[in-house]
């Protein structure tokens, strides 16, 4: 396995709808793995393939041991009218957070890394995850839900950071830890 650099705020790749996977093959399955091993090291909770520079429509989520492989992933319904506010952050905007409303439950349908399809129901953290996640395949991002004050805030404090990244590149190493971890953070 290998560690994949993560494209930043900046990349065209996170602003395009993605294509979905025709089909899972073992090249599939390796891309899948580095996604794990990427979003572990960089103490994330999900990880979508555009982070990756990829266009396929693909995620890997992992919360608190429930962990999932969402191909060709889509929301099927959404429980009840109640929404919920919680930070939400961003390994493609690092240490930028903000409040974002989502929907309390979801339910989801994706296949696998074997092909098989399966539907999932979560809230919580596990269903926000999968919701930043398909957002992330179609070209959105957890900022693009901030009010215009918190969005234009957080978009001042990324202009200073971005430099960090040359080429939009995040470069992520498993000798490093994040500069710092909010206890209720989600990276995703």
């Amino acid at each position: 396995m290998s560690i994949l650099d993560i494209r930043v705020l900046g990349d065209p790749v996170l602003r395009k709808p993605t294509k979905p996977v025709i089909e899972v093959t073992d090249e599939l399955r390796k891309l899948i793995a580095n996604m794990f091993e990427t979003m572990y090291v960089a103490e994330g909770i999900g990880l979508a393939a555009p982070q990756v520079g990829r266009t396929d429509r693909l995620a890997v989520v992992d919360v608190e041991g429930a962990k999932y492989v969402l191909i060709n992933p889509r929301i099927v319904s959404t429980q009840g009218t109640r929404k919920e506010m919680a930070e939400e952050g961003c390994l493609s905007i690092p240490d930028i957070y903000g409040d974002v409303e989502r929907p309390a439950t979801v339910t989801i349908r994706a296949t696998d890394e074997n092909g098989n399809e399966y539907e999932a129901t979560a809230s919580e953290l596990l269903g926000r995850c999968f919701q930043h996640e398909i957002d992330h395949l179609d070209g959105k991002l957890f900022i693009d839900y901030l009010s215009p004050l918190k969005r234009k805030a957080a978009m001042s404090k990324w202009e200073k950071a971005k430099g960090e990244y040359p080429g939009s590149i995040r470069k992520v190493r498993s000798e490093e830890k994040g500069e710092h971890h909010h206890e209720h953070e989600t990276e995703m």
